[in-house]
């Protein structure tokens, strides 16, 4: 197999001079965290590089398509597909490459200062690698990419420009450590809305098919998300709002089982019974025998 570190068609690459590196590192406000190398290599079949004994600076490559892998130390490869960004540490022998079959488009950084480890060990990447949440997110990293490129394209030499690219660059790894809080709130917010919808129907009926029309999201991520935050499918955790709700009628009125089913747009008290006996451990009637309080 050819393996090649860079000479891929249409390549962006800019690698700064080791003078002008002395002159940030010894900045006062660009010495915490600044770029030594930028790049983008598109469709880079036979990319590979290896340094066994790991690099003076941090890497952070973006993965915009395609696929690679990395490896950390002594692991095992781990894939890198579309949308995801990978973070190899300074100092810790690794090796990366392109997939043969379909080899990534990437964006990639190197980076130094006493602030670069620290803001990147904010990322939450236990292999190295983590998956951004959506396309827009991957169009936002590209544009802070573009941001940086043009900046040293015109003036690497300008300290000014330096210092914009120095928080342009803090700026992109907060963004990415923040993604998987974004992604929770977005998450939750899904959540609440199929919990509304079932609230406003607990004496009727509601859909799975009405549940995703409503959210606006997938059954299978709607299921997904449901499991994760409250360990029910969609419908089960209706299902046990539905009983929830029996227990107050049954605590707070006299209605019989079989209204109280009715209520509850059950047409079937029998059913209604056998539920309820599932989700709560005894029945209707043994449950409104219970004293309370």
């Amino acid at each position: 197999m050819i393996r090649k570190a860079e000479g891929f068609q249409s390549e962006k690459i800019i690698v700064l001079p080791s003078y002008q590196l002395e002159e940030l590192a010894s900045h006062p406000l660009i010495n915490q965290i600044h770029m030594t190398d930028i790049g983008y290599y598109p469709r880079a079949a036979d990319h590979y590089r290896e340094r066994p004994h790991g690099c003076d600076s941090h890497i952070l490559i973006y993965c915009a398509g395609g696929r690679g892998w990395i490896r950390l130390g002594d692991g095992s490869p781990v894939q890198v597909v579309e949308l995801s960004v990978a973070i190899l540490p300074a100092g810790i022998p690794h090796a990366y490459g392109a997939d043969a079959a379909a080899p990534w488009s990437i964006y990639w950084f190197h980076l130094q200062g006493e602030q670069a480890g620290p803001l990147l060990a904010g990322i939450d990447t236990p292999d190295g690698v983590r998956q951004l949440p959506s396309a827009a997110d991957g169009e936002r990293l590209v544009e802070l990419f573009h941001q940086c490129y043009d900046l040293l394209s015109a003036r690497a030499y300008s300290l000014p420009h330096q210092l914009h690219v120095s928080h342009t660059v803090r700026y992109l790894i907060s963004y990415i450590g923040l993604l998987p809080e974004r992604q929770a709130i977005k998450s939750q917010a899904y959540i609440e809305q199929a919990m509304l919808l079932m609230q406003e129907r607990l004496e009727s009926h509601v859909t799975i098919e009405e549940l995703v029309t409503y959210t606006r999201i997938s059954k299978q991520h709607l299921n997904h998300l449901f499991k994760q935050h409250t360990g029910f499918a969609p419908i089960d955790y209706y299902l046990r709002l539905k009983m929830q709700r029996a227990c107050q009628l049954l605590d707070l009125t006299d209605d019989s089982v079989k209204s109280i089913s009715l209520t509850l747009g059950m047409t079937d008290p029998y059913y209604f019974s056998r539920l309820f006996k599932q989700i709560i451990g005894v029945s209707p009637s043994a449950y409104r025998g219970k004293l309370k309080g």
